[in-house]
């Protein structure tokens, strides 16, 4: 999934580190960090955040942080045996920030590829156009 925002990719990989702000572009309902800290802080490789989405919970790790450019993070546990997001920021040619949410994914129920996409796809696009607001107007 694919959105822009007017924001600069600094603006943007800014909401992404820190877990605090996830709640208020999101559809995430309440964040926090896995074996305490502030979620207000900018948070690093390594670090565990838990997800309230409803009744759904997921634990998903940091992986990769490449400041302006790059956040990778694993869901630990769930209903994936294994599952790597990527969000790439990259400057747009008309300015601002152009977002490519994406994920690679093997569900542990088989057969169940199909609806994972599916309902990955339309969650990626709320993120990365929630994202894509929240950061223009930080800006």
């Amino acid at each position: 999934m694919t959105s822009h925002s007017p924001a600069s990719p600094h603006l943007v990989f800014a909401a992404l580190v820190r877990a605090a702000a996830w709640p208020s572009w999101s559809p995430i309902d309440a964040v926090e960090l896995e074996g305490g800290g502030d979620s207000e802080d900018r948070q690093q490789v390594g670090d565990t955040r838990i997800f309230r989405t409803g009744r759904a919970v997921s634990r998903e790790r940091i992986v990769e942080l490449v400041p302006d450019r790059r956040f990778g993070y694993e869901n630990v546990g769930g209903p994936f045996r294994s599952y790597r997001g990527t969000v790439e920021l990259a400057v747009a040619p008309r300015g601002g920030t152009d977002i490519t949410w994406s994920a690679v994914f093997e569900p542990k129920l088989r057969l169940s590829g199909p609806f994972w996409r599916w309902y990955l796809t339309r969650f990626m696009r709320r993120m990365a156009d929630g994202l894509a607001s929240y950061a223009a107007d930080s800006s």
